[in-house]
């Protein structure tokens, strides 16, 4: 009689097991839409500007988000057409000679702007440098521990006297957050792989390592 139980128990553990790839993948959709219904759903500040937006066409409060919805993507995909044509510089320096006259302003402004080039794939290459990179402690030709992370300042700095790259490593399972390494400049190395090679990487906790890195040979 005591079988019965331990197999049952063994097989509820296996289906949940089986079930928790799924489980796990509804429940951060869920989480997400929550948070964006959250900061721009129809009972949100947000929403509820875009609502008065749209009120001046219908009378309906969730048409009227609709339509400032509506508008607002509208608005996204000319100025997407005008920066793929070319045409938005004019617009932009003239946005930025009026942002900049304004100090406080002016420091979150930048801010925002250097971390948009860093990740815009149409950023020039001298700016765009959140690059894959491998952070080799204790130097390449010693043996050492290697770590993959996001090189995030194309240009080295000084720390006590020694050139030093800007190097974010995420953590594991969630590669939101992480740490800012002053790495030696010698110890870091350009990484062959994607951003998402890597984020699988950091969220699969290195289980998904022989798809992305080659496989070492047999002992």
């Amino acid at each position: 009689m005591r079988r019965v139980p331990r197999h049952l128990l063994r097989l509820l553990v296996t289906g949940a097991l089986a079930a928790l790839p799924l489980a796990a993948t509804v429940a951060l959709f869920a989480w997400v839409f929550a948070l964006l219904r959250q900061s721009i759903g129809p009972s949100s500040p947000f929403g509820q500007w875009l609502g008065r937006i749209g009120l001046g066409v219908s009378e309906s409060e969730m048409l009227g988000y609709l339509l400032g919805v509506a508008l607002i993507v509208a608005v996204l995909l000319v100025l997407g057409l005008l920066t793929e044509l070319g045409l938005q510089r004019g617009l932009v320096g003239l946005v930025d000679a009026l942002v900049r006259r304004i100090p406080l302003v002016r420091s979150v402004y930048d801010l925002a702007q250097r971390f948009v080039n860093l990740v815009s794939p149409r950023a020039p290459s001298s700016t765009r440098a959140m690059r894959p990179v491998w952070c080799h402690f204790g130097g390449r030709d010693a043996p050492h521990s290697a770590v993959l992370g996001f090189q995030s300042a194309p240009e080295a700095v000084l720390v006590a006297g020694r050139p030093c790259l800007v190097v974010l490593v995420p953590t594991a399972p969630v590669p939101v957050g992480g740490g800012l390494l002053f790495v030696p400049e010698d110890w870091v190395t350009p990484a062959e792989l994607s951003a998402e090679a890597i984020t699988s990487l950091y969220v699969s906790m290195g289980v998904t390592a022989p798809q992305y890195l080659p496989s070492a040979p047999p002992r």
